[in-house]
């Protein structure tokens, strides 16, 4: 089993390769990391490519005796990149892996922008049968158009494919960043533009966490995955005859609901918090396919994922580093 891993220096690829090699039912297994802006350390059991995949030169080469495909490169908001990389970095993939005669599998980890995040109102759990909904902005656009993609070259060639369909990916204190008034929050949305400046700052010295409503006044409820909990289903998934062109939410069991959160940094870490109005909507990505065909369960609830990010100790050589794109 040789093992093309795209974006293997990002969040989910350093897991993902960290997992795989301690796995003993991939001990045999041999990984080609293909690299771009960055790189990783060469072993006896990894190797490295390097290039874009928007170059389909680079991609025949990389897939080159590749039996698995894991695809994580992405970009973000960025429009001059994301139809070269994204969308025809993932068409070169899968053209060069269909005509491949050693490929197996090919897995795409997606993202819950594909069906509208919060930005839409669902009127029950979001399943894989939920339609395609793209929020404004390019990133969105790319995630419906990967698993399209990808659904399609199923259709037209019977190519084994497989996508993970993730939420929000946390690890170390990223959730904790996530809460923050200040100028180190992760990701959105941005609670300082959302209050006046003096308070913001008062609430990022105190430690005070907000409570987002949804656009009924309801505590917002969100989904959110574990990077160990994606990589456990990444590596369920992996060489599975029960994942051949299926798609899987891998999210926690239930949404984050920020009344939830904040009840429980008040009780825990005697931490206070702000109600913010939002035009944005509740939802709930139901995880129970990857559980049945996957034999997949998330590890991670919502007080785990909340102590884990507060009892966090980030060393000097660990710097919080956000990069875009991925």
């Amino acid at each position: 089993m040789l093992i093309l891993v795209t974006g293997a220096t990002g969040k989910v690829g350093r897991h993902f390769i960290a997992g795989l090699l301690d796995d003993p039912r991939f001990a045999n297994a041999r990984i080609r990391a293909l690299c771009h802006n960055r790189s990783c350390d060469e072993t006896h059991r990894m190797e490295v490519a390097r290039g874009s995949i928007a170059d389909r030169g680079v991609v025949t080469a990389a897939l080159r005796d590749v039996t698995h495909v894991v695809h994580l490169a992405t970009c973000k908001e960025t429009p001059e990149d994301v139809m070269n990389v994204t969308v025809k970095g993932l068409f070169w993939l899968l053209e060069e892996f269909r005509v491949s005669p050693t490929a197996q599998q090919f897995m795409l980890i997606g993202g819950d922008a594909g069906i509208g995040h919060f930005f839409y109102r669902h009127d029950g759990p979001i399943t894989e049968k939920t339609p395609h909904q793209a929020y404004p902005g390019s990133y969105a656009l790319s995630k419906v158009l990967e698993e399209v993609m990808l659904e399609q070259f199923g259709i037209q060639y019977d190519l084994n494919g497989c996508c993970l369909r993730a939420p929000w990916i946390m690890e170390k204190d990223d959730f904790k960043y996530t809460l923050s008034f200040g100028n180190d929050v992760f990701g959105g949305p941005d609670w300082k533009a959302m209050v006046p400046a003096e308070d913001a700052r008062r609430y990022a010295k105190d430690g005070t966490v907000p409570l987002l409503l949804d656009a009924d006044g309801r505590p917002l409820k969100r989904n959110f995955v574990h990077v160990e909990d994606l990589v456990s289903a990444i590596l369920a998934a992996l060489d599975n005859p029960r994942a051949k062109r299926q798609l899987f939410n891998i999210c926690m069991d239930g949404p984050v609901d920020y009344r939830a959160v904040a009840d429980h940094l008040a009780a825990t870490r005697r931490l206070g918090s702000i109600d913010i109005p939002s035009q944005y909507h509740s939802n709930w990505m139901d995880n129970s396919k990857a559980k049945y065909l996957l034999g997949w369960q998330p590890k991670y609830d919502l007080e785990l994922l909340i102590d884990s990010a507060w009892q966090y100790e980030r060393s000097a050589t660990d710097p919080r580093i956000v990069w875009y794109p991925g």
